[in-house]
């Protein structure tokens, strides 16, 4: 099954924040979608799940500019469920900082905290936070490199972009174990290379099109391991949907959400309109695992049988859905899709014995 256990799969959540209206329709302050999301995560822990991922954005839509602030509520309130960022942008941030930060709430919850790192789809906090869009790349990779020595341990040195250079011994306060963390990608060569050359596990987002397509990707990713004597790294997929008790309900819930999102974002980058056609068939064929648990459970297993995942988060929140309607979803992936998800792992898995 493409390096993928029955009993080691871990289903996970992921969000942003995204600002939502209530019942009556009247748009919701961040401060309250903030004290909501820390209800999501908390629901998502008693209902089984194995991990929380939450967005990092600077901007209106989104209500989430401090993930790990909120991780940090959910170490204390929380009992088993993995907490993480979806993702950290490191390279607008101080490398020395998130592993600070990530390390301190690792010791809230036990061991349970891990870092997702990426460059970020958003460029907001570039601006924000006086850093140049022109240096997108170096600043991320140097910071990269940073954050990696941290977590191997011993002299830390490095040449910092307009700041002094860095030399230390250590960085505190010290974890019980090494911290665990991802390289969060989109597919491209250079950043399954990135995660090859630094022995770093790959989680790539994957918010359109068949997942299949990413299966070259995934290979690429393998045999750079295997030849670099990495051993075997796990791989992860964050990818958009919604559950319901039916596939027509599902549908009907997020369908205006996904529009309104898909279309807000792709005028700001320039796509094409997006219609009810696309999104039927993103459903259908591509990456929006929509509709009632046996149709996504289905979806998800396909998935991981495909790219033989160790973990797949699904992004519940899309745009301005009501708070109620994603407990909802997050108690049916707990109770019904997550159980499913491992009972077709385990039929096939003895099929193939």
């Amino acid at each position: 099954m493409n390096n993928t256990s029955v009993t080691g799969i871990e289903l996970g959540i992921d969000t942003f924040g995204d600002v939502t209206r209530d019942g009556e329709g009247n748009k919701l302050s961040h401060a309250q979608v903030i004290r909501n999301v820390l209800l999501q995560g908390q629901l998502a822990d008693r209902v089984g799940l194995d991990f929380i991922g939450i967005g990092e954005h600077h901007r209106p839509d989104f209500a989430v500019s401090s993930p790990d602030t909120i991780l940090a509520a959910l170490a204390s309130t929380t009992e088993r469920i993995k907490l993480g960022s979806a993702v950290t942008v490191l390279s607008s941030d101080d490398p020395i900082r998130v592993y600070q930060r990530f390390a301190t709430i690792n010791a809230l919850s036990n061991g349970r905290a891990e870092a997702v790192l990426g460059r970020g789809s958003f460029t907001e906090s570039f601006p924000l936070f006086g850093y140049s869009l022109q240096n997108y790349e170096k600043l991320f990779a140097e910071k990269f490199d940073i954050f990696k020595q941290i977590v191997a341990g011993g002299q830390i040195t490095a040449e910092r972009f307009g700041l002094e250079p860095l030399a230390t011994k250590a960085v505190y306060p010290n974890t019980e174990e090494p911290l665990r963390h991802w390289l969060a990608v989109g597919g491209s060569p250079e950043s399954i290379a990135r995660a090859v050359n630094t022995a770093t596990p790959l989680m790539l987002a994957i918010i359109g099109g068949q997942p299949a397509r990413f299966k070259p990707f995934v290979d690429a990713y393998r045999a750079g391991n295997e030849q670099l004597g990495n051993g075997s790294l796990p791989v992860a997929v964050h990818s958009p949907g919604h559950i319901a008790d039916s596939d027509e309900q599902a549908r009907e819930e997020i369908r205006e959400h996904w529009l309104r999102a898909r279309n807000r974002i792709g005028k700001e980058r320039g796509w094409g309109s997006a219609t009810e056609k696309e999104f039927d068939t993103e459903i259908e064929y591509g990456s929006l695992y929509v509709g009632s648990p046996e149709t996504v459970a289905q979806k998800i297993a396909s998935t991981v049988k495909t790219l033989g995942l160790k973990r797949f988060d699904l992004k519940y929140a899309t745009g301005q859905m009501p708070h109620e309607t994603l407990l909802g979803s997050i108690e049916l992936y707990g109770t019904k899709v997550a159980p499913r998800v491992r009972e077709i792992l385990a039929a096939d898995s003895a099929q193939e014995v």
